[in-house]
Formats: structure tokens, C-alpha cells, sequence
């Protein structure tokens, strides 16, 4: 199958798991993507130091859990966000992200052609998305073209590690046998499911993947992973 098939069928398992998607992801992080998310904002907040930000373009926005906290969390900092805007190719997660936020502006596309003009954005933000992007590397440099000079990319993700250990052991055990039965039974499609740990295992590490933001103009400024490496933030701003 090639490229651009493999990705359609990426986007269609999306559409298909959307009205699950929220309630699914709680159960499985049993809570703890929330204060990742929260660690993103705050982080990217503090690296842009500006009280005033024109727009924040959240990529691969699914039901748009993300643009929320951007907005919860700007609001506790006194960060004024003039547009904030989702873009994603699945347009059932669109239309569940439209219910659940009806201010929000939101574009049907994909991560490596967005409809944007050139420098409209001072942050780009991606959350566990990259690692379904097919063509990442055009993706980043989509990203490099969209964001102002000195805006960032901020990337959370589920990145491979390369480590052994007991603790190695009980995250693999977690992914590839709880998550895909728990995610199976609230989603009705295992299928989905069993992709996610594969998706992983198939991705890069956390170094390769700030070797890539490097190659398309980024220079990585911050990176750190979260609970026995499950999850992995990077930021990195355009030079």
C-alpha cells in the first residue's frame, strides 16, 4: 500500500473512533494527558514570553482537547490569544470538536498542506498526532512556513524509547495489552486500538525526532518526557 493509501486509512479510523475518542483517551491516561497538556501550555508560554499572541494553530486538533487548554491555560497566565484555530484531516473528529467548541475556528486538512499564509502563527502545536503524519517531514516543513520567525512548535507525543528495566517492561505490557483490550471495549473497534502501541513501536525516539525539527529549521529548546517515558514534550523554535 502506498503512501497516501495508508494515510487515508489512518484518517478513516479516526472518523471512525470520533464519537468515543474523548472518553477513550480519559480512561486509557486514567487522567494524566491533562496535566501533560497543562505542562505544554505553561512551558510554550514561558519560552514565547509574549503577553499577546496573534494565533496558535493546533495541528491534528481531533475533538480539539488541546485548543482548549491553550485557552484555559492563557486565560490563568493573562495571555491575550487573538485566534485560535484546529486543523485536522478526519471530519467526524471536526464536527465533535465544533460541538465542543463553537468560537473556535477549524480547517479540514492535512498536517503537510495547510491552507495558512506564510508567518500568521507564533505558535504551532501537535499532540499526539505526528506519529500518524505519513509525510512528516513535509509536514515540518509546513510548520516552518507558517510560524513567525522565533514562534515555536510544540510537540507532544507517545515517542519510542530504547530503554530495557523493569519499568520498560511494565509501560510495554500497559500498551500492548491493556490499552488495545480497555480501548477496544469503550471504542467498539479494536482494530484502532491495536494500531496505537504499533504506531509506536514503528516511531522515532526522542532525539530523532528534534533531529528532524533541526533539518527543517527549528532548533529544539526544550524537551522532556513524563510518566516512565509514556509521553514526551519537545519545543523548538524557528531560528
Amino acid at each position: 500500500m502506498d503512501i497516501d493509501n495508508r494515510q487515508v486509512k489512518i484518517v478513516k479510523m479516526f472518523d471512525d473512533i470520533a464519537p468515543t475518542y474523548d472518553k477513550a483517551n480519559r480512561v486509557l491516561s486514567m487522567g494524566i494527558d491533562i496535566s501533560w497538556r497543562k505542562k505544554a501550555c505553561d512551558i510554550a508560554f514561558d519560552k514565547l514570553g509574549q503577553r499577546e499572541i496573534s494565533m496558535i494553530v493546533d495541528v491534528a486538533c481531533g475533538t480539539g482537547d488541546m485548543m482548549g487548554f491553550w485557552q484555559k491555560r492563557s486565560s490563568k497566565k493573562n495571555i491575550k490569544i487573538n485566534k485560535i484555530l484546529g486543523v485536522d484531516p478526519s471530519a467526524h473528529m471536526l464536527n465533535a470538536a465544533k460541538k465542543k467548541f463553537v468560537n473556535f475556528v477549524f480547517i479540514k486538512a492535512g498536517a503537510d498542506d495547510i491552507p495558512l499564509l506564510n508567518e500568521c502563527a507564533d505558535i504551532i502545536s501537535i499532540s499526539y498526532g505526528i506519529r500518524n503524519v505519513l509525510k512528516r517531514k513535509e509536514a515540518f516543513k509546513e510548520f516552518a512556513r507558517i510560524v513567525k520567525k522565533g514562534g515555536l512548535v510544540v510537540i507532544l507525543e507517545f515517542t519510542k524509547d530504547d530503554k530495557n528495566g523493569f519499568l520498560h517492561k511494565i509501560k510495554q505490557f500497559y500498551l500492548n495489552k491493556v490499552l488495545p483490550f480497555i480501548g477496544g471495549i469503550i471504542s467498539k473497534n479494536y482494530e484502532a486500538y491495536k494500531y496505537l502501541p504499533s504506531s509506536i513501536d514503528g516511531f522515532l525516539t526522542s532525539s530523532m525526532l528534534q533531529k528532524e525539527l533541526l533539518e527543517a529549521g527549528f532548533e529544539p529548546c526544550y524537551a522532556k518526557s513524563f510518566s516512565m517515558d509514556i509521553s514526551t514534550l519537545i519545543i523548538a523554535k524557528k531560528c
